[in-house]
């Protein structure tokens, strides 16, 4: 993926790469390198997967390129999404292996190629938290549906294959079922 930005900014950190901060003076601890600033969100293109919305997040242990991940829309401290029922909340796509005490983009929007476990995934239908942190599956899963995300693959991808492309939109886990 090469994405680029589409606003007339500069300065930013690339969307595939990660940044471990800088330290302000009377600072406790570090912030993203300006004028990149958590919680900032900003639009770019790739020429395979057309434009995407992305946003600045704290990076975690174990996240690897396609992570899904749960975040804390205050703090924008990241967590790998759980094998949680009914634990709704924002979700993003890692753009990086942004890890724990890194600052790197993470998608809310456009084509998202995701990490999945090793279940087939149909074309053009709804996406479950999987039982593994950080992954998707097809099967449904009572409580555990990415709202605002569908798989945009037009054939079925196999078991073998170990990502999926998703139609992303602010995507979250689903609340509470009544």
């Amino acid at each position: 993926m090469a994405y680029s930005f589409t606003e007339n900014r500069v300065g930013f950190l690339q969307i595939a790469n990660t940044d471990s901060g800088v330290t302000m003076a009377n600072g406790s601890s570090a912030v993203p390198t300006p004028p990149t600033t958590l919680g900032m969100v900003a639009r770019a293109f790739d020429p395979t997967y057309g434009e995407g919305e992305f946003i600045v997040l704290l990076g975690v242990a174990s996240t690897v390129v396609g992570s899904l991940v749960s975040y804390n829309a205050t703090t924008y401290q990241t967590a790998l999404s759980a094998n949680t029922a009914n634990l709704a909340g924002p979700v993003a796509v890692a753009m990086s292996a942004c890890t724990a005490g890194l600052f790197g983009w993470y998608q809310i929007g456009g084509l998202a190629v995701i990490k999945k476990t090793a279940v087939a995934t149909s074309a053009q239908v709804a996406v479950y938290q999987s039982a593994t942190a950080g992954q998707i599956m097809a099967t449904a899963a009572s409580g555990k549906q990415i709202l605002g995300a569908r798989s945009a693959n037009l054939a079925t991808v196999t078991s073998t294959t170990s990502t999926v492309i998703v139609s992303i939109n602010r995507p979250h886990k689903q609340g509470a079922v009544a």
